[in-house]
């Protein structure tokens, strides 16, 4: 029989400076016995909270201290014994995107609002449930753009993910949609939702990077949900895949980094058209951005 003390589980808290830290910190602690962990990013860092059983907590605190230091790591904290198979499906509540838009995973019962759209997204190992602010923020520029998403030839949801930003834009009216990923687990999970959605014929989806389209290939609008490191490399070329009239949503970033990426946008001619922001539960404020190509200066 298995003691209170082998079955129980605790979470420790630390915190590092950057991804790399990060890593190294959990690859220690994973080898020690650590069972799983959350990371967040925020303005100050990054938080890790690491899961273990009890009776691995002093080495994996340890693991954790050891390159982190002592000071960024905090004391085990009991973890209360959960059903996994139920309790995952609490905090997945439909995503209500607009009056026109609804995300839902597919254990979800309840009927969306009169003339509203269900798209069905369960969550996997592909990021985007609508669940994350920066997603939603996302999502809330697609929904505000549904007016222009006609416009062919469409849309390109770079980083699709599990391909909801894409799949929203087809909901609303996009004529066709192109999603690309470098991992191939989102560019799976992207087709699956597509094909769930019945909305497959109007997606196509590539597993790689932006180098992959021709130079001349241009969209009617742009959405990429991505961290600023992951966006920094492609910016100025995927400014470049807009059409003269179209439209580049970017979202993943933090207000902090705001003023950067508006001179970004200055240095390639686009305008910044609008701005939103949501903070998450920590207080951690993202931002996404609309911005559009400025139009050509007149001859003198």
């Amino acid at each position: 029989m298995q003691s209170e003390s082998d079955t129980s589980a605790v979470s420790i808290t630390a915190r590092a400076s950057d991804d790399a830290a990060a890593e190294h910190a959990l690859a220690e602690a994973i080898a020690v016995g650590a069972s799983g962990a959350e990371q967040r990013d925020g303005e100050r860092g990054i938080t890790l909270i690491v899961y273990a059983p009890a009776r691995a907590s002093g080495a994996v605190r340890d693991a954790l201290a050891h390159v982190l230091g002592a000071g960024a790591v905090a004391a085990p904290e009991p973890v209360a014994p959960v059903d996994w198979a139920e309790a995952w499906k609490a905090g997945l509540r439909p995503i209500e995107v607009s009056e026109r838009l609804r995300i839902r995973a597919s254990f979800e019962t309840s009927a969306p609002r009169a003339g509203q759209r269900d798209l069905v997204i369960d969550p996997g190992q592909a990021f985007g449930t609508g669940g994350h602010e920066s997603t939603r923020l996302a999502l809330a520029w697609i929904d505000a753009l549904r007016g222009e998403l006609a416009a062919p030839p469409g849309i390109l949801d770079l980083g699709t993910g599990s391909g909801v930003l894409a799949l929203a834009a087809l909901a609303l009216g996009a004529p066709r949609a192109l999603g690309c990923d470098v991992d191939p687990l989102a560019t799976a999970a992207a087709r699956a939702n597509a094909r769930a959605n019945r909305l497959a014929e109007r997606l196509d989806v590539f597993t790689g990077s932006l180098e992959a389209l021709a130079a001349s290939a241009r969209f009617a609008g742009i959405a990429a949900n991505l961290l600023s490191r992951e966006l920094d490399p492609l910016f100025e070329r995927l400014a470049a895949h807009m059409q003269p009239e179209g439209w580049l949503v970017i979202s993943g970033l933090l207000e902090t980094e705001c003023e950067r990426w508006l001179a970004r946008g200055e240095r390639a001619e686009l305008r910044l058209a609008g701005a939103r922001r949501e903070c998450d539960a920590s207080g951690v404020a993202w931002v996404g951005l609309l911005m559009r190509r400025e139009p050509p200066r007149a001859a003198r």
